[in-house]
Parts: C-alpha cells; structure tokens; sequence
C-alpha cells in the first residue's frame, strides 16, 4: 500500500500572527481600546503587545488617542480599497450577467467631477467591445455613452462640458458642432435610451440606456457591429426591462 505523502507545513512568521490578532482585537472596538485589554483580548503577553501596538503606531496602522488604540491612515487606506474592489467586483458580476444574456459587450458609465468616467465593461474575445481610439471623456458628443450621460444634465451643464469638449467630427457621421448636439439632446427625452451609428467609430453602432441615482448620472451601454444593427434596439429593450432589478447594486456602484 502506497503511503501518502504529506505536505510539507507552511513556514508561518510568529511576529506577524501576533500583530494580525491584535489589529483584529482593534476592530472589534469601534472607540478602541487601551494595551492592557487589547493584549488580553488577543492572548499576548503585555510587554510583547507593547511592543507590536509601538510598531504598528510608527507604520500607520494604529494611532493612540487619549490612551486607546484606533486603527490609522495605514489600515483606513487597506480598508477603503478593499471596499473599492468589492464594489468593483459587484458591477463586474452584474455586467458579466448582462453580456451572456443578451450576447452584447455591456459598459457602465458615471458623470463624475465633469467627466465621462467608464467605470467597467463586459465583453468577450469573439464580441469585443469598442476599442477606445479617441478619449472617451473628450469624444462624449460622438459616443451614447457620452450622449446619454449630457441628455441627464441640465443646460448650464450641458454648455459648460461642451466649452471644454467641443463637438468635432471624429468620423464622416458624427455631429459637427456644439450647437447641433445641444438642440439633439433637447429633443432627447431625459429618460430615454440613446442610440448612435457609427459616430464614434466605423463599422459600430451603439446605444444607451440612462440611469439617475440622487444626483448622479449614470448609464448602462451596449455596442454592436454595424451588420448586426437589427439586433440594437431589441437588446437594448432586453437591458432595459432588467435594470431594475439590479439598480441597487449599480446605484452602490456609483460611489466608487
């Protein structure tokens, strides 16, 4: 009988299990906590706790305030971007069930600070979604991406993007000035979905769908290639009937 070979036990570094158990004993203290009862807690001798809560002040990860221990920058900083990939994670999740549903490339798209911010897209090898030739954040009067996030913001707004981003024609279909966009947008209705042909790029037809959370403008797209534009609205109605039922994660989304 063959005897199993066991694997070899992992070389584990003392010091760092430690000072991990008292950072968890930090957290389970919302107002923290003084040496004494964190080394308690994380069943450490007080003189090494000591020692451990000494460096993790000096690195940023705990400061003392009025004889207790909270976490620091160091830690507030790990914290927040492990929360940003969660986030990250969930609308990728979400456009992920989108393409394979529908079999389209899907973007999700934010207003943010006076930019076009593409926050994630879903696409495949054999369905690509479109190369970005052109900056998207200066191009948002060629793309639906673009249009539809200006079709959410009020006229001042609208001018005051358009001042620093003039329309141009980036291809032979694309609208030529500011002054044309804004009377196509005025006829947009505000909640209605978006759709472009081969403005932003040849060969490509686009639309988008508009999402408000609070005072936010958002938008979830779709992108095709143009022998394929019959199968643009009847998609993009797919996507639309099922934003609802995922609004409260792309709403969280919004604050990454």
């Amino acid at each position: 009988m063959a005897t199993a070979v066991s694997s070899p036990a992992p070389t584990l570094i003392g010091s760092v299990q430690r000072a991990m158990r008292l950072l968890e004993a930090v957290a389970a203290h919302a107002d923290g906590a003084p040496a004494k009862q964190l080394a308690r807690e994380a069943g450490l001798p007080l003189p090494t706790a000591y020692h451990l809560l000494r460096t993790l002040t000096h690195e940023g990860y705990l400061r003392r305030d009025r004889g207790v221990f909270v976490f620091g920058p160091a830690a507030e900083r790990l914290t927040s971007s492990g929360a940003e990939q969660n986030r990250r994670s969930k609308i990728g999740d979400v456009l992920a069930h989108w393409r394979d549903a529908i079999g389209v490339p899907v973007y999700f798209a934010v207003y943010r600070d006076g930019e076009v911010e593409v926050v994630d897209i879903a696409d495949k090898p054999g369905n690509p979604a479109v190369e970005e030739w052109a900056d998207f954040r200066q191009t948002a009067h060629a793309h639906a991406i673009g249009q539809c996030l200006l079709s959410q913001l009020d006229e001042e707004d609208r001018r005051e993007h358009l001042d620093r981003h003039p329309a141009q024609s980036i291809t032979p279909y694309t609208v030529r000035d500011s002054g044309t966009l804004m009377r196509r947008l005025e006829r947009t209705g505000r909640m209605q979905p978006v759709v472009e042909q081969q403005e932003y790029a040849l060969g490509t037809v686009c639309a988008a769908v508009p999402i408000t959370v609070g005072t936010t403008a958002a938008t979830l797209a779709i992108s095709l290639p143009l022998h394929q534009r019959g199968r643009l609205l009847p998609a993009v109605r797919e996507l639309q009937s099922e934003v609802g039922r995922k609004l409260a994660t792309l709403a969280f989304s919004i604050s990454i």
